[in-house]
């Protein structure tokens, strides 16, 4: 059963909040939790899922704004798993329609130390140990992957977090999909136009904490000559050191870009009507810096 809970709805009918709005079809019970901090406070949108006993998933979701989520299930055995940032993951296990598990139960996360962060200083991107790499729809449902080979940058860590500020340098031309008659096409000027606009550049002076290991970091893209702003979507790894004892951090940072807002407009409608390359770019930075005395 489950360590750190109290109870788990799993009756046959539903309580008087649920039974005017919720119809159960006959074999379904309900799963009810509520998950709370140390303090009882609710954690909002907690990541949860339930799987079967072979580990098959059955159904996942997020808490709401009260800590609680309920899904309905048929009779049997199943693990729970509910992650949080900023808390110890919970694993655990439940007899779904197990009468001695009355009530609605409660799961109780403990909270973790987010990593140290860097020491103030100079820092530079490690390109041999970091990725920029893209996803981008193709023909309205596969997808291609690429990644940008050449690129530099700096990150100057302030005294208080907040207030460090980054700079990275892509080299355009260094686009490589895995297949030579298509980067030549992303390189020429139906897309980035590598030869007028050689680089694409980041900028930000703007570190945003939002919980945990996560923070915003969020800035200007100058990409196909035109500027926009971005967020990248950061989670702090943690700080550690290298074969020559050199410090080291690292992070992960996804982004979300629409290329047309850069003027990357070219587009082939195929016979059927479906565009052959997606608007949306899903972007993932996979970095290490090291510290520069």
């Amino acid at each position: 059963m489950f360590g750190r809970r109290r109870g788990m709805e799993a009756g046959g009918s539903s309580s008087p909040h649920t039974s005017a709005t919720l119809t159960l079809p006959p074999t379904a019970r309900l799963l009810s939790c509520r998950v709370l901090d140390t303090v009882h406070q609710p954690v909002r949108q907690a990541r949860f899922e339930v799987t079967d006993p072979i580990g098959r998933r059955i159904v996942r979701g997020e808490t709401d704004p009260y800590g609680g989520f309920t899904a309905a299930l048929p009779e049997g055995e199943y693990r729970l798993s509910v992650t949080a940032e900023g808390y110890a993951p919970f694993h655990g296990a439940t007899l779904v329609g197990d009468p001695a598990q009355p009530g609605t139960g409660e799961i109780i996360l403990d909270a973790v130390e987010p990593p140290l962060l860097p020491q103030p200083g100079h820092w530079e991107i490690d390109p041999t140990h970091s990725s920029i790499a893209f996803t981008a729809r193709h023909i309205g449902f596969a997808r291609i992957h690429g990644r940008f080979n050449t690129f530099a940058g700096a990150v100057r860590i302030a005294e208080r977090m907040e207030d460090s500020s980054m700079r990275v340098i892509i080299d355009a031309a260094s686009i490589d999909t895995g297949m030579r008659l298509r980067d030549d096409h992303l390189r020429s000027g139906d897309f980035l136009d590598a030869v007028r606009h050689p680089t694409v550049e980041f900028y930000s002076e703007r570190f945003i904490h939002r919980s945990g290991s996560r923070w915003a970091v969020a800035g200007a893209l100058n990409l196909h000559g035109v500027s926009r702003s971005v967020t990248l979507d950061t989670q702090y790894l943690g700080l550690g050191t290298g074969l020559e004892e050199e410090p080291r951090a690292a992070c992960r940072a996804t982004t979300e870009l629409n290329r047309e807002d850069f003027s990357l407009n070219w587009q082939s409608i195929l016979a059927h009507g479906m565009a052959a390359v997606g608007s949306g770019v899903k972007v993932t930075l996979d970095i290490q810096i090291v510290h520069k005395a």
